[in-house]
C-alpha cells in the first residue's frame, strides 16, 4: 500500500473510479480541426460505409487522449505518467446526431517503489475499445 496524495492509500487491485466521457459528432470535428486529421472516416458517413466501417469512427488519438486525461487528472497531472500504452481493438462508433460513451475504468495491478501500474479498461457501448492499456504513474 502506498500513500498517493494525502488521504489516498492505494493498494495492488483497488478499483479507481469510472469516468464516462461524451464523444459526438461536434467533438470528431473539432478534434480533426485541432491535430489537423481530417481522414473522411471520421466525418463522411458516406465514406466510412465505402470502406466497410459500421459508421463514422472517432480518431484513435482522441481516444487515446481521453483515457490520458482520466489517468492525468486522478494523477495530479501529465508530470506523474511515465508510461502509457494500449493497442486499439474495435474503434469507438460515432452516429449522426448521438453521443456515444467512452467508459474508462484502472485498476492498481502492481506497486513499485514509488511506481504505480495500473490496467485501464475502455469500453464504448459496452464493447472494449483498448486492449493491452497499462499505464505507470509515479507518485
Amino acid at each position: 500500500m502506498v500513500d498517493f496524495g494525502g488521504a489516498r492509500m492505494i493498494e495492488v487491485g483497488a478499483a479507481l473510479p469510472e469516468r464516462v466521457f461524451e464523444i459526438d459528432r461536434g467533438l470528431l470535428v473539432a478534434y480533426a480541426n485541432a491535430s489537423g486529421d481530417q481522414n473522411p472516416i471520421h466525418q463522411n458517413e458516406e465514406f466510412a460505409l465505402s470502406v466497410g466501417l459500421p459508421n463514422v469512427i472517432a480518431h484513435g488519438m482522441l481516444t487515446m487522449a481521453l483515457v490520458g486525461k482520466y489517468v492525468t487528472d486522478w494523477a495530479g497531472g501529465s508530470a506523474s505518467v511515465k508510461e502509457f500504452g494500449a493497442r486499439f481493438v474495435k474503434p469507438v462508433i460515432v452516429p449522426a446526431g448521438q453521443k456515444v460513451d467512452l467508459t474508462v475504468s484502472a485498476t492498481v495491478s502492481e506497486i513499485e517503489g514509488d511506481r504505480i501500474s495500473l490496467t485501464i479498461s475502455a469500453t464504448s457501448a459496452g464493447v472494449k475499445v483498448l486492449g493491452m492499456a497499462k499505464v505507470v504513474v509515479i507518485k
